[in-house]
């Protein structure tokens, strides 16, 4: 039977793997193409890369594996250029360029963290990229002093994680602000307790302006000397979206409309970090996985209504909490108003949050091979007129 709609989904992070693999168990995959393409041929944890930094393996599951079955078609490789006038990515791989048509592309190509906002990152810092996690871990020693620079999550993790692991290492945790300020005063507390028990320098208040070798340089003029040096200060998006001439954002994330459609280009559908989606929120949602987790099942659910001839009902983000680790053997999960993510009282500590975060993380990793929901669906063929939309 000959395809009539081709679906292509860039990336296999939470919200591109999500979306392809339940995208292709709600349409009849004799009909309708579903093909993943990811640089990576393994599904990056990111919420654990603070655990592979300190020499930890988390889970990384073979992609092949978590695809088998589920219809979805598999291409190792970089996507180089898209060409929207003829439907097309450009994808490098091993064995050269290969060009891939599409009716239908869904853009989940993530963020990375940003390496630009103050000199000497690249030259003098480590990031937490599944790149160079390795050469991290084998960096920071079980003595001398470790700076982490960001006093967001990624930060708060990075700094409790290396604490607890090498407990002859002293850590600095710079921030801007108060770590952990956007949350709850009871889990605040917590992880002010946290810092304290693992002996991490909390130096807030003042931004990081410089880095040198050995040397991270405030914006009060003072210095905080380093042995190694993380950087947790804020992500970027990869520069496909805007040069491919879709209409982006001051942030270069790709500007969609209520229905995850880019604004300039409908037959492509922005989803996880790379889409600026406004809202109650702000100009975009935060980025995370949290984000892809919800956007992944949406997607997936809104095109087989597409492809059906039915018109998706508009995204809604409804979170309900955050988790934060500080280190294998305490966090915190702080509840969220679902409408803003505004911090509620209500608040897990301990072993229980421990239990809680990872929880959440194995069920994801559950939910590529069993993508829901649990309720049979009518396995959707494309309708005439959206055929070749």
């Amino acid at each position: 039977m000959n395809i009539e709609h081709r679906v292509v989904v860039l990336g296999a992070g939470y919200a591109g793997l999500t979306a392809a693999t339940r995208l292709a168990r709600r349409v009849d995959t004799a009909r309708v193409s579903v093909t993943l393409v990811n640089a990576r041929d393994g599904f990056v944890q990111r919420p654990r890369l603070h655990q592979a930094a300190t020499g930890q393996t988390p889970p990384s599951p073979a992609l092949d594996g978590l695809l088998a079955g589920t219809g979805v078609d598999f291409v190792l490789g970089w996507a180089d250029r898209i060409d929207t006038g003829a439907r097309t990515v450009e994808v490098a791989t091993a064995d050269g360029c290969r060009e891939l048509g599409y009716d239908t592309l869904v853009y989940a190509l993530g963020s990375r963290v940003d390496t630009t906002t103050v000199p000497g990152i690249r030259e003098h810092a480590h990031v937490l990229d599944p790149a160079t996690t390795p050469a991290l871990a084998a960096a920071v020693g079980e003595t001398g002093t470790l700076v982490v620079v960001g006093g967001g999550l990624t930060g708060i993790e990075a700094a409790t994680e290396f604490a607890e692991s090498r407990p002859g290492l002293t850590v600095k945790l710079v921030s801007r602000g108060e770590p952990g300020g956007w949350l709850s005063a009871g889990a605040k507390k917590h992880i002010d307790k946290a810092f304290a028990r693992l002996g991490i320098e909390i130096i807030a208040g003042n931004a990081a302006t410089e880095i040198t070798e050995g040397t991270v340089r405030l914006d009060d003029g003072t210095t905080v000397d380093f042995d190694a040096c993380v950087w947790a200060g804020g992500f970027d998006v990869p520069e496909l979206a805007a040069e491919s001439g879709l209409a982006v954002d001051r942030a270069g994330r790709a500007l969609v409309d209520d229905r995850l459609r880019s604004v300039s280009h409908p037959e492509i559908h922005v989803i996880g970090d790379a889409a600026a989606l406004a809202g109650t929120w702000g100009d975009a949602l935060a980025y995370g996985c949290r984000v892809g987790g919800f956007q992944g099942p949406y997607i997936a659910d809104a095109l087989a209504r597409l492809i059906g001839g039915e018109e998706p009902e508009a995204f809604t983000f409804r979170h309900i909490h955050q988790c934060v680790s500080l280190g294998r053997k305490d966090a915190v999960i702080q509840f969220v108003h679902a409408g803003d993510e505004s911090a509620r009282d209500a608040v897990l500590r301990g072993r229980v949050a421990v239990w809680y975060k990872d929880l959440v993380l194995n069920s994801a990793m559950f939910l590529f091979g069993h993508p829901g929901p649990y309720l049979p669906h009518r396995r959707i063929r494309p309708a005439a007129a959206l055929a070749h939309r």
